[in-house]
């Protein structure tokens, strides 16, 4: 079952989807702008890090993402940031950062962000390749604080381990199942407080990484923030809006959170959107002779569930000797229902499976855990999970517990394996051994220019009604995209890409929602 709390990623539909946009170039415009000299908005106490150099270099050594970057003419570089903002003097880390510079008139940075949380955001800086985006900023990708190439990284399981609890059951929902489940994540905590520490541990959230932010926003010396997020990046530039309001240039918001949503709802909201994105998908393959779930789309859970649920005690085959357990393959089919341009790949992995094999599901699970093929991972997994335990409340009542469980089933039929008691273990969170720094609430943003946020009908993980939401609470404009995949900016839609790019280069916003 899914954990509470998001686990968005734009693995799919944006990183590997084709990214180049036919936006025609602008025109110079009064829009452009001289770099100021000296860091505007410093704060107090703060000036040795707002005024300190940007030494970019070759992106080589710089996550996974850096070959392609150096290839692709990026430059990156590492700035220092307090570890904890209430002690400016104590301990530090390091940002990693990544550009690729503007070709024309310059307008100032676009800093990105991919979601997660826990995603690198290094590659971010090519995402407008080919674009007016391209040619008008300087588009900046980051690795958040304890993220990717960032110093110190949160790292709480070894390659090795991380393999072997991917291969254990989770779903067993008896007493014993319960206190084993129990036992593991009390385990995962205490590894993630020895081999990352506690003072790490306790400033990796969003309110930490939006004052990373306007450090990069100072460094690169633009008097106001220009942003592009996605997923758990929209709640990076909510918070941002909130703290510095009066730092913000344009924000664009792209698969919405609602910051008012409790985590048991947001987990259940998340459950239903991919089930209607499994439906979608269920249709779809139906008009194959070939598909592994039948031509009638109303049995499609029921022939889902005899494919996957014989792996809970037998793994299938794969080339891999690692083999692929029950859990993979829920992962691997959840990684295809975040955009249509993955369907071909699972309706393929679940014909497979069908004949006994498991190397196309085993191959999309590890595209959403983060391995290598050499077996290695990123620390997506432990990241994440470090952000989300200090980012929400945590969940310490059982009865709220099982019954988030058996909402979770409810909303999502083709994800419930039977196995469903009324009881469920404390998440991981319970256990976290620093507190949370963040909880549920209507942002106030007084005096906030004109934002902008996107929000896909269909989208899997983030809930249209989340970003209708959230432009309601900022007081911004909207643009809906109807669809069923997880956010859709620069995904080459030009009912969408078009309006944000003018948006972006001359704050022009849309008087009416497109709604295209």
């Amino acid at each position: 079952m899914l954990t509470s709390g998001l686990r968005s990623r734009v693995l799919t539909g944006l990183a590997v989807a084709g990214l180049a946009l036919a936006t025609a170039c602008g025109s110079p415009s009064d829009t452009t702008r001289a770099v100021p000299a000296e860091p505007v908005g410093v704060p107090d106490g703060l000036e040795q890090f707002y005024t300190q150099p940007v030494n970019w270099e070759s992106c080589t050594g710089y996550g996974t993402d850096g070959p392609r970057l150096r290839r692709e003419g990026a430059e990156c570089a590492r700035i220092t940031v307090p570890l904890d903002y209430d002690d400016p003097d104590g301990a530090t880390a390091k940002i990693a950062i990544s550009r690729m510079a503007a070709s024309g008139d310059r307008i100032g940075s676009l800093l990105v962000n991919p979601g997660g949380p826990g995603a690198s955001g290094l590659g971010m800086a090519t995402v407008a390749a080919s674009t007016e985006l391209a040619e008008r900023f300087d588009v900046v990708g980051f690795d958040p604080r304890g993220v990717g190439a960032s110093e110190p990284a949160v790292r709480c399981l070894t390659d090795a381990e991380t393999d072997a609890e991917r291969a254990l059951d989770d779903g067993d929902m008896s007493p014993e199942g319960i206190a084993a489940s129990e036992k593991r994540n009390q385990e995962y905590a205490d590894a993630c407080a020895e081999r990352s520490g506690l003072d790490l541990l306790a400033h990796v959230g969003t309110r930490e990484v939006v004052r990373d932010m306007d450090v990069i926003r100072g460094v690169l010396r633009d008097e106001k923030l220009n942003y592009l997020g996605f997923s758990y990046g929209t709640r990076l530039g909510t918070v941002y809006a909130e703290t510095f309001p009066d730092r913000v240039r344009a924000l664009v918001l792209d698969g919405a959170l609602d910051p008012e949503q409790e985590p048991v709802d947001e987990v259940v909201l998340q459950a239903a959107g991919f089930q209607r994105a499994f439906d979608a998908f269920a249709a779809d393959c139906a008009r194959y002779d070939t598909c592994a779930l039948g031509t009638d789309p109303a049995q499609a859970v029921a022939r889902f569930r005899a494919l996957v649920d014989p792996l809970i005690t037998a793994p299938a085959r794969t080339t891999d000797p690692r083999g692929l357990s029950h859990r993979d393959a829920i992962t691997g089919v959840q990684q295809a229902l975040y955009s249509p341009s993955l369907w071909g790949s699972l309706r393929g992995g679940l014909r497979s499976l069908a004949d006994g094999n498991g190397d196309t599901l085993l191959l999309l699970a590890d595209m959403y855990e983060g391995r290598g093929e050499d077996g290695t991972y990123t620390n997506i997994n432990d990241a994440f999970n470090a952000i989300r335990c200090v980012d929400d409340p945590r969940i310490t009542d059982r009865a709220l517990a099982g019954e988030a469980d058996t909402r979770f089933r409810e909303a999502a039929p083709f994800l419930d394996d039977g196995r469903g008691t009324g009881q469920a273990p404390l998440d991981l969170c319970a256990f976290w051994p620093v507190p949370n720094t963040g909880e549920p609430h209507t942002p106030e943003v007084p005096g906030l220019p004109p934002v902008l946020v996107v929000s896909t009908t269909e989208d899997p993980a983030t809930p249209y009604q989340a970003g209708v939401d959230l432009a309601r609470h900022l007081g911004g404009a909207l643009i809906s995209f109807t669809g069923t995949q997880h956010t859709v900016v620069l995904d080459g839609e030009g009912c969408v890409d078009d309006p944000v790019t003018r948006y972006l280069v001359s704050l022009e916003v849309p008087e009416s929602d497109p709604h295209c």
